[in-house]
């Protein structure tokens, strides 16, 4: 069953006298409990379609679904509720609140959107925990090393538990070793909890890991074959 779904999207942008069409009638789906990675050069359109998917931006046109809602006809504060119910994000380069604390940034969400039945001092001491981040909690974001910053910020997508996990190359602030335990992490939640996760990379590596893989070629995104072995192309 398709948790997320995307119809006839498109996204542009006017630059100068020119119009820049980042997302053009693009079209998939993604099964509910699905890792599916969206790979492409840089500028193609996949940050612009992940945050569109997420709620984040506005397309022109098109819709997009998400367990079966579309996300394009809600007004912004229907749309706020939604999210903080049903969506995490992870950005590339945090959007951490710099006046506040690791804790307090991580908390953001739950404050925004209180679950009923739902144990936020469990699901904070979880997440900490796996992210390796609890002596850090007092500290503000420009007291805290890159990596330390996107634990955070994933700490934050986590928190409320979403269904459906997006995310912008999480890992890309992270050397070798650590990406590879934040990506672990990632795959372990979302065998835990049946989450779906769909990410945009650059890193291969982290696709061969994927269910599927869309690389985006004009706006659109197109199904990639993946060698898994080798981490080549698949003719």
């Amino acid at each position: 069953m398709a948790i997320l779904e995307v119809r006839d999207l498109i996204k542009q942008y006017r630059q100068s006298d020119s119009v820049i069409t980042a997302v053009n009638r693009a079209n998939f789906e993604v099964e509910d409990g699905e890792f599916v990675a969206i790979i492409g050069t840089s500028g193609s359109g996949k940050s612009t379609l992940l945050h569109i998917c997420a709620g984040l931006l506005t397309a022109n046109s098109g819709h997009v679904f998400v367990r079966g809602n579309d996300l394009t006809a809600m007004k912004s504060s229907e749309l706020a509720a939604f999210r903080g119910r049903y969506i995490g994000m992870i950005f590339q380069r945090h959007n951490l609140i710099p006046q506040l604390t690791a804790i307090e940034n991580i908390l953001v969400p739950a404050m925004m959107c209180n679950k009923p039945d739902f144990s936020y001092e469990e699901s904070l001491k979880k997440t900490v925990a796996a992210l390796h981040i609890e002596d850090r909690l007092n500290h503000l974001p420009s007291e805290l090393s890159g990596g330390q910053q996107q634990r955070v910020a994933i700490a934050r997508a986590l928190i409320n538990r979403p269904q459906v996990l997006f995310a912008d190359e999480p890992t890309g602030n992270l050397d070798r070793e650590n990406a590879e335990e934040v990506l672990n992490l990632l795959l372990e939640t979302k065998r835990t909890l049946n989450q779906t996760l769909v990410m945009v990379t650059h890193d291969m590596n982290i696709a061969s890991r994927a269910d599927r893989i869309f690389k985006m070629e004009n706006g659109m995104p197109i199904p990639y074959r993946l060698d898994k072995s080798s981490g080549t192309p698949l003719s």
